[in-house]
């Protein structure tokens, strides 16, 4: 989306200021052999700042990267970063209806960033926007679902680092994001929340409500890991990467899962197999149509649970 962006500050042992485009977030509150830091983050004077103790408004939450991300291996890229202004603040919301089913879409093919790749709705955080207002502007725009207040409940699950493109094989980075994965409970079942179903074509090609079960075995395929493949019957066909072994859930998953899909005729139903959503991120492109590595992160957080206990209305 065109327009102002709000950038990501850090602030560590009382020292920093903006995030550099290209040089990990993470890194600066973690050491280099771990991917995963507790920090404090919030608004601040139209700024989504990252603090290693809490501030007036902030919260405490998970700060994660992939393991293979760029900004990590590939440290300093002097030369890369030519017209970025530095690390931009982003938003995404699993949206979870009183079934338990979660929202995930699949991004239109002629999207420059992570084209047919299968996420929950999200993008900027834009000025003067709080963190909720921003998911539910982006849930809107994208799949055309209004939450009236009172009809939700929400959490924080954490922050994610992520760069496009994903690894350093696949060329320098061109876009980097901290983005701030929300846990919303719709009060309304799926059936009523699909009916109200209008993606953009611009931004979406596909949407899903995917089970409990299904939504725990992508969180399991964590991408970066070793580990045995998806198992038989889980569309383990070409471009298929690794999986952490769903093997023992094989056999409790269906072989395919319905989505609905945009076409010039409108919405269709259609399936595809379970498998797809249990690949793991390519060590190289091309990429494949998968589950994103951050939408990973945030199932893991969702089916943990945190913050249940703390959702606000």
């Amino acid at each position: 989306m065109a327009g102002a962006r709000v950038l990501v500050h850090v602030r560590r042992a009382g020292a920093g200021g903006a995030a550099a485009f290209g040089q990990s977030v993470t890194g600066v509150f973690c050491p280099a052999h771990t991917d995963v830091a507790l920090v404090s983050c919030g608004l601040e004077r139209g700024r989504f700042l990252i603090s290693d103790v809490p501030f007036p408004g902030s919260t405490v939450t998970v700060l994660k990267r992939p393991p293979f991300c760029p900004a990590k291996l590939g440290g300093d890229t002097p030369g890369d970063r030519g017209g970025h202004a530095g690390v931009t603040a982003a938003v995404a919301v699993l949206l979870e209806a009183t079934c338990g089913h979660v929202l995930l879409t699949r991004r239109a093919t002629t999207l420059r960033h992570f084209p047919n790749v299968w996420v929950p709705p999200g993008g900027h955080l834009e000025p003067g926007e709080e963190l909720v207002a921003a998911g539910l502007r982006e849930l809107a725009e994208e799949t055309g679902l209004h939450l009236e207040p009172g009809t939700f409940s929400w959490h924080l699950l954490g922050l994610w680092e992520s760069l496009f493109p994903p690894s350093l094989s696949w060329g320098p980075p061109r876009c980097h994001h901290i983005v701030t994965y929300l846990g919303l409970r719709s009060a309304e079942p799926r059936q009523r929340l699909q009916a109200r179903l209008c993606p953009s074509p611009a931004e979406v090609s596909a949407v899903a409500w995917l089970e409990p079960p299904v939504l725990e075995a992508i969180a399991a395929t964590e991408d970066g890991a070793e580990g045995p493949g998806p198992g038989p019957g889980l569309g383990s066909g070409p471009g298929l990467g690794s999986g952490p072994g769903p093997g023992s859930l094989s056999s409790e998953l269906p072989a395919t899962i319905g989505i609905t899909e945009l076409s010039p005729d409108g919405l269709r139903c259609s399936r595809i197999p379970t498998g797809t959503l249990l690949r793991r991120a390519p060590e190289r492109g091309p990429d494949l149509e998968r589950v994103s590595t951050g939408t990973k992160f945030a199932l893991g957080r969702w089916r943990a649970g945190p913050g249940r206990g703390q959702e606000r209305e």
